[in-house]
């Protein structure tokens, strides 16, 4: 069957006219469209690219402003750090005294107990507490507490450098990040548009976590200034009490040893004089023995020269008795015989009476004698130990300011 063709659509000329405005007024509506769309672009170019450079120098200007206040309190930070590294070599110095003093006490406490133990072996009435060993037991004493006083500010001294190097680490790390946040911010200040190592990054815009504010940033870096600060000081005043420490007990044991000194110097006098006078009254003493055995030996011969008239006084009696009767009279001479033998025998009893007694002094004396001899051969082992041993060592004590 034919397919029937349908026949065009035939317009009239006011539709064909219509038609032609409308396309007319689409098609510039378009156009001016279009051309206030590349107006605005360009503006938008325009604003955008004033916008971008703006803001870069701001980042720039910004940049150099963070530079800036970075350099500050490096500068802040190298000066406090550079002054506390000066307290610390002053106060090691200042340790090494007080070490040096710790030590320098060990030889005088060391003779001054030697000195008490010298003093234990005198003998005898010698071995008293006198004043020599009341000042030696006090001198071990203050040297004891001198040596624990130093200990104790070594203690401090140590305890005060280890705070110092740990606000000295503080100040040394707060500047090596400063030191990485200027060659950071420098390279990125140095960057521009056409630099060759630009590129994107995904979520560099996100804030990290650890971040801190500017204000945070700030006082960090005071507190560390500061804590140094407060331990320079702190420092500075243990320099001033270990000073103080130092000459003070310097003093107290230059003292104390004069003291000990002058008590041995008095006490080895005092025994010199004692010794020299019990060396005069043995001197005496052994004269008068000498005297005294002399006497005994007059008295003796005395007694012996009594023997020879009491026996012609006993003999005349005995042969006078023979007289026969009565010229056995008691006459004159028969009375004198017998008061002649009642004398010569109490001249007998006399002379033997006065020989005991000189016997019995001569015994006294010689008693005398061998005490007087002990007691100087005391005084001399006792001068020998204060002069010789004791003094001889402390001629080696030598106290000089620590």
């Amino acid at each position: 069957m034919a397919q029937l063709i349908k026949p065009p659509t035939v317009f009239n000329h006011s539709e064909w006219t219509t038609s032609n405005k409308t396309k007319f007024s689409n098609a510039e509506g378009e156009r001016a469209a279009a051309e206030r769309l590349v107006d605005e672009s360009k503006r938008l170019a325009d604003e955008t690219e004033k916008r971008t450079e703006y803001t870069q120098r701001d980042v720039s200007k910004k940049l150099d402003q963070r530079i800036a206040d970075l350099d500050f309190w490096k500068s802040e930070l190298d000066n406090k750090l550079a002054e506390l590294k000066t307290e610390i070599d002053n106060l090691l110095a200042f340790k090494t005294r007080v070490e040096k003093a710790i030590e320098a006490c060990a030889e005088p406490l060391h003779i001054a107990q030697q000195c008490l133990a010298n003093r234990e072996k005198r003998k005898g009435i010698d071995l008293v507490h006198d004043d020599v060993q009341k000042e030696l037991i006090k001198e071990v004493e203050t040297i004891q507490g001198v040596m624990a006083l130093l200990s104790r500010t070594l203690e401090q001294a140590v305890e005060q450098i280890r705070l110092n190097r740990k606000a000295k680490y503080q100040l040394e790390k707060d500047l090596k990040d400063k030191f990485t946040a200027m060659d950071v911010d420098g390279y990125c200040k140095e960057l521009r548009n056409n630099s060759q190592h630009i590129r994107y990054k995904d979520g560099v815009t996100k804030i990290q976590a650890n971040s801190v504010t500017p204000e945070d940033w700030e006082t960090y870096s005071n507190e560390n200034i500061e804590k140094a600060e407060r331990e320079r000081n702190n420092s500075v005043q243990l320099r001033t009490i270990i000073d103080g420490v130092l000459q003070q007990t310097c003093n107290d044991m230059q003292k104390e040893c004069e003291c000990v000194n002058i008590a041995f110097q008095k006490r080895i006098d005092e025994t010199k004089d004692t010794k020299g006078k019990l060396e005069n009254h043995l001197s005496r003493v052994i004269a008068q023995i000498k005297e005294m055995e002399e006497n005994i030996s007059r008295l003796q011969k005395a007694i012996a020269d009594k023997e020879n008239p009491m026996k012609l006084s006993q003999t005349r009696l005995d042969t006078r008795a023979e007289r026969p009767n009565v010229e056995l009279c008691r006459d004159p001479v028969q009375y004198r015989l017998i008061s002649e033998v009642t004398e010569i025998q109490m001249s007998i009893d006399a002379l033997r009476e006065r020989l005991a007694q000189a016997e019995s002094s001569l015994k006294g004396l010689i008693r005398n004698q061998l005490d007087l001899e002990e007691d100087i051969d005391v005084k001399a082992n006792t001068l020998f130990i204060d002069e010789v041993q004791c003094m001889g060592m402390r001629k080696s004590v030598n106290i000089k300011p620590f």
